[in-house]
């Protein structure tokens, strides 16, 4: 069977140092460095506007003349500061991606490419889509049921520095569990388990994604709901996305397999 090609450029000799790779490698990773701080510098002037659309899904539940509060000196620039670092991140992903595609295509081969690529757009998408899913039904349903359970004489006024890591705990919870179904077409496509055991073991899955929604979400059964249902949903997507063919490898570099 012949090796796989190696990192790096096209046309490079096979040969390559260890150390060529360690530079292109390094080169790249400052490439992502600097996208993310131009995106950061770019978002910065309307970091307390980030902060004020973040918060809006809580501050419509907040009974009237209700504020959210700063328990710390600094909180009421380090939280909006924290959100868009962590929005510069969020944003840059496509291209922190194609980085990473562009250091590593050259050592697949050309079936794995074909493979690979659509699997990157789509993870980029679904946690996107995890994120959104979050913001415009989970975040509305959570807070309305939290502010409406206060008991009488509580006024409710979050921290904001709480009340963002509450968010963003939120967000990758749910960003990470869209990416259920590349996490099984790929547990499939390379054989570490067959599709025919996912399967079989559908009730145990369901059983995990109620616990994980649990263990990830607030100590309430809506949440727990919206995180676990859409979980067994896309385990069954990607059960469903399973079905085609597995393309065979052991090719040579750069053809396709028989």
């Amino acid at each position: 069977m012949s090796e796989r090609p190696q990192l790096g450029h096209a046309g490079e000799d096979e040969g390559q140092p260890f150390l060529s790779h360690l530079f292109e490698l390094r080169g790249r990773l400052l490439r992502v460095v600097f996208a993310v701080l131009a995106v950061l510098v770019a978002l910065m002037p309307f970091q307390n506007q980030l902060y004020a659309l973040l918060a809006e899904p809580l501050m419509r539940h907040l009974p009237q003349g209700a504020t959210m509060i700063a328990t710390e000196v600094a909180a009421p620039f380090l939280a909006p500061f924290k959100l868009t670092a962590v929005l510069a991140v969020f944003v840059a992903i496509p291209y922190i991606l194609y980085q990473l595609w562009a250091f590593v295509a050259p050592g697949l081969y050309r079936h794995e490419q074909r493979f690979a690529m659509p699997l990157l757009v789509s993870s980029v998408l679904l946690f996107y889509g995890g994120g959104a899913f979050a913001y415009f039904l989970v975040f509305p349903l959570v807070f309305g049921f939290f502010t409406a359970s206060a008991p009488a004489g509580v006024t409710v006024m979050t921290d904001m520095t709480r009340y963002l890591d509450f968010v963003l705990k939120m967000f990758f919870a749910f960003g990470l569990t869209f990416e259920i179904p590349i996490a099984v077409i790929l547990l499939v496509r390379a054989g570490i388990i067959e599709r025919e055991q996912l399967v079989k073991s559908r009730p145990y899955m369901i059983v995990a994604a109620f616990v994980l929604g649990a263990l990830l979400t607030p100590p309430d059964v809506i949440s727990q709901c919206l995180l676990a249902l859409p979980m067994w949903g896309l385990f069954e997507i990607g059960l469903l996305l399973t079905r085609t063919p597995v393309v065979k490898t052991g090719a040579a570099p750069g053809t396709d397999p028989d």
